[in-house]
């Protein structure tokens, strides 16, 4: 069913640049990128919800209104504290952790760490994801979500957006409440260039298509998903909440 709900959104998808919902300066990368130093940012704040600092913007992210009253409804999450803190991580208890911020270059290792920790660690409530500012990382970091084992948990109220997407699709188990909310949108990189502008098998189009495939997509469902989520410029955003993600992959209700 769910290869038919791909095939269905690629048909519809046709006339749309394929690509993922982010923000992003890309340098000049490699086929084996995957394991370059340094990669580009691809964040989507929230101007009006404190969601970040007015005064101090993160170069090259998006900051977008929130979302009209057709599409979920965005209000700034409670940030909880946790018991420790592991760059955007909070542990929460012993099985549980939340992300709450952007990753960046020092979150692979921060993850890592946290679980030699706190090693029963088993879901990551996804509070307020608003990307990355450091893109390969961030595709490590979903790699080892996955290698680990870990479920991707967003709550009611919760906003995952731009490169957070990626981080909800790494986990081994996937759960959205009614009332979580994403957002995607299309790249561009530091010389103003968005997906369409590249062909598609450029190594800036391949790294989330293989990413998608390595999270359990099929081909055909990986290219209509990243064709959906770039099938809005980089200066808007699509907003979409859990009964639409449920159509891209399987949710599994919380605690099961």
């Amino acid at each position: 069913m769910r290869s038919l709900t791909a095939c269905l959104g690629l048909a519809c998808l046709v006339a749309v640049s394929p690509l993922s919902a982010q923000v992003i300066e890309y340098e000049a990368v490699e086929v084996d990128a995957y394991h370059a130093a340094g990669g580009g940012e691809r964040s989507l704040f929230l101007q009006g919800t404190g969601a970040a600092p007015a005064a101090d913007p993160v170069p090259g992210a998006s900051y977008l209104a929130p979302p009209s009253t057709d599409a979920p409804v965005h209000s700034a999450p409670t940030i909880p504290l946790g018991a420790a803190a592991y760059g955007p991580f909070r542990v929460l208890d012993g099985g549980r952790a939340a992300l709450v911020d952007v990753t960046d270059e020092r979150s692979p290792a921060q993850f890592e760490a946290m679980l030699r920790e706190h090693p029963g660690i088993a879901t990551i409530e996804m509070v307020d994801c608003p990307g990355t500012e450091d893109d390969l990382a961030n595709l490590r970091l979903g790699r080892l979500i996955r290698q680990r084992g870990i479920a991707t948990h967003v709550p009611a109220g919760g906003s995952v957006r731009s490169g957070g997407v990626e981080l909800f699709l790494a986990g081994a188990r996937r759960m959205a409440d009614p009332g979580a909310e994403f957002a995607v949108h299309s790249w561009q990189d530091d010389t103003g260039m968005e997906p369409s502008d590249y062909g598609a098998a450029a190594p800036e189009n391949l790294r989330y298509l293989d990413y998608y495939k390595q999270m359990g997509f099929s081909p055909i469902e990986a290219e209509a998903f990243y064709a959906m989520t770039n099938s809005v410029p980089f200066s808007s955003a699509r907003w979409f909440g859990s009964g639409e993600m449920s159509l891209w992959v399987r949710l599994e209700p919380a605690g099961a």
